[in-house]
């Protein structure tokens, strides 16, 4: 069987990459952050930001595929620490494009729509980047640097995700879910717009164009959204009161990172490749967080 290599496999995306591969790969994840006893597949500890042990890795391993899906994704994290999280997010991603290059792997990177300035939407993959944020910023230039030392990479940009988790995992939507069942309020941006998508869909696409598309590929889900209507299709699928859900706007919340006003993306390439995710209400469904009213949720 084919080895596949996901690092970040401990985070949301990195297991909904696991779970989905597992049947059809020899599946290796890497993960830092986490210590984890049940996880799907066999996963291994690595800093990534070690280049000695990357490659070391990579030639004991050989895989025929990479997705590189580990990151320091907090934009709050990078705006305070640019510097370390540089190491992450530009330079281990700069390292594994090449290494896949030199043992003639299948490269995929993981990008965001945070890459975008949010002031033209629906950005397609031929906009022009524009970055408010130091994490948007380390992305975008993960992208090209990767794209320039591996001709052969697919870069994934992705929105806003949602889906089951690993029981390790907590989230700001484990946190919307548990409010919402206990009837708490919870006030969410009803001037940010995304367009989401389940875990396992994103992942389900990442595999169906791993190989056979280079370049960069939007990912996006088909409704273009506010996080307080998302918070309100959850409200719903939980059968929970729509009424906790409160509206508030970007200017009431003082962050460290600036955020975009709307980056929906335009996934008409991906959708005209086969590609079909879910919308958010059907997907919402699928959840066994939601079927279960538990917490096992979303990023």
């Amino acid at each position: 069987m084919r080895k596949l290599i996901v690092t970040g496999a401990s985070g949301f995306l990195g297991w909904n990459l696991c779970v989905a591969a597992k049947a059809e790969w020899d599946v290796i994840g890497i993960g830092h952050s986490h210590d984890i006893s049940d996880f799907p597949t066999p996963l291994l500890s690595l800093d990534l930001c070690d280049t000695n042990g990357v490659a070391s890795l990579f030639d004991k391993i050989r895989p025929h595929a990479v997705i590189h899906a580990a990151a320091q994704a907090d934009p709050n994290f990078c705006q305070m620490h640019p510097e370390q999280t540089a190491r992450i997010n530009v330079e281990a991603s700069e390292n594994i494009a090449r290494l896949c290059a030199r043992f003639y792997a299948t490269c995929v990177f993981t990008s965001t729509d945070l890459v975008f300035d949010g002031e033209n939407p629906p950005y397609s993959e031929t906009s022009p980047l524009g970055p408010v944020s130091i994490y948007g910023e380390q992305k975008a230039e993960a992208e090209q640097r990767m794209l320039e030392a591996n001709e052969d990479a697919l870069v994934c940009r992705l929105p806003l995700m949602f889906g089951d988790t690993p029981l390790h995992s907590k989230t700001h939507l484990n946190t919307l879910i548990d409010n919402l069942l206990k009837g708490q309020a919870i006030a969410l941006f009803l001037d940010e717009y995304r367009s989401p998508v389940s875990g396992l869909d994103a992942a389900k696409g990442i595999l169906r164009f791993m190989g056979t598309n280079r370049g960069i590929l939007h990912l996006g889900g088909m409704q273009r959204v506010s996080r307080y209507d998302f918070g309100l299709a959850v409200s719903r699928a939980l059968g929970a009161r729509d009424a906790c859900i409160k509206p508030c706007h970007q200017k009431d919340v003082v962050m460290m990172a600036p955020r975009p006003k709307d980056v929906s993306l335009d996934s008409s390439k991906a959708l005209a490749l086969g590609w079909a995710p879910d919308s958010i209400e059907k997907a919402l469904e699928k959840l066994e967080c939601v079927r279960t009213r538990g917490v096992r949720s979303v990023t």
